[in-house]
């Protein structure tokens, strides 16, 4: 597994194999790897002839008061997982090297990133928007792989390869979950004992609302009322947003006649996390 920190090197590395007729699938990563990143790793491994695994803490995504600075990390285990996962390159560049001095650029989307978790991390999806299109331009990948448990991040990165015209194949990783039904998240680690029990509620409040879609409800405006009165059950739990909403557009639904997106947002003492699951009505 080569490990390479400068991004010349990433790319000349890149180039090399595609010079040998091999393909590159690649998965971004902050780091800190879980299971979750894991299944995307073993996801994409099958699907090319190279396994590319970035580990950067994008410092553009984080807005003030935000837990960059407290990012959890630990370099020595993420390769060996990356390694175990069948990584055949590790992309572990520094801040200095992806925004040099008088970086001056920016990927914006119009629409996307108005919604869910943009709404209260206005600087968050522009920063991701631009550091994966630099990613995309040093590994230089034929398919890349990302979870869908942050699946309005899915939504812009699909949107931003085609607009950009990037020849890269998105593909989604399922979420990844603890036995008890906590979706993996690094962030996970903030909790302690008592609040690690009250983040059940977020695997629990999409179950809630899948038995009452499941019994004939459509109004997403009680679903999600049943939803609040849920979370206050438990101590240190705060919903941030709860939306059902299109899976294509991310707008609004009042009305839930077809598949709908339940995303929600909540805060276990000062620990954000976020969950998803798409509901088929139908079904």
């Amino acid at each position: 597994m080569d490990i390479l920190k400068i991004k010349s090197e990433m790319q000349e590395w890149s180039k090399n194999k595609k010079k040998e007729s091999k393909t590159i699938c690649f998965v971004p990563t902050m780091g800190y790897l879980h299971q979750g990143h894991i299944s995307l790793m073993e996801k994409g491994a099958p699907l090319c002839d190279e396994l590319v695994l970035s580990i950067f803490v994008n410092p553009t995504q984080f807005g003030p008061n935000e837990d960059l600075d407290s990012y959890p990390s630990n370099i020595e285990n993420d390769l060996s997982l990356a390694k175990k996962a069948g990584a055949t390159a590790v992309f572990l560049p520094n801040k200095e090297n992806i925004y040099p001095e008088n970086y001056q650029t920016e990927i914006r989307l119009k629409y996307l990133p108005d919604h869910l978790c943009g709404k209260f991390r206005p600087v968050h999806f522009t920063g991701v928007a631009t550091v994966v299109t630099k990613l995309f331009n040093i590994v230089m990948p034929d398919m890349a792989v990302f979870g869908q448990k942050d699946y309005q991040q899915l939504q812009i990165i699909r949107q931003l390869t085609l607009d950009l015209d990037f020849d890269i194949k998105i593909i989604a990783g399922d979420i990844i979950r603890e036995k008890d039904g906590l979706a993996m998240s690094s962030r996970n680690a903030y909790l302690s004992k008592s609040q690690r029990a009250s983040a059940l509620s977020l695997w629990q409040s999409l179950n809630l609302a899948k038995e009452l879609i499941a019994k004939g409800e459509k109004d997403s405006g009680k679903i999600k009322h049943k939803m609040e009165t849920f979370f206050k059950t438990f101590s240190q739990t705060t919903p941030e947003y709860i939306c059902f909403c299109d899976p294509q557009t991310l707008d609004h639904v009042d009305s839930i006649e077809n598949q709908v997106l339940l995303a929600l947002a909540v805060k276990i003492g000062k620990t954000r996390l976020i969950d998803n699951a798409l509901i088929d009505p139908s079904r």
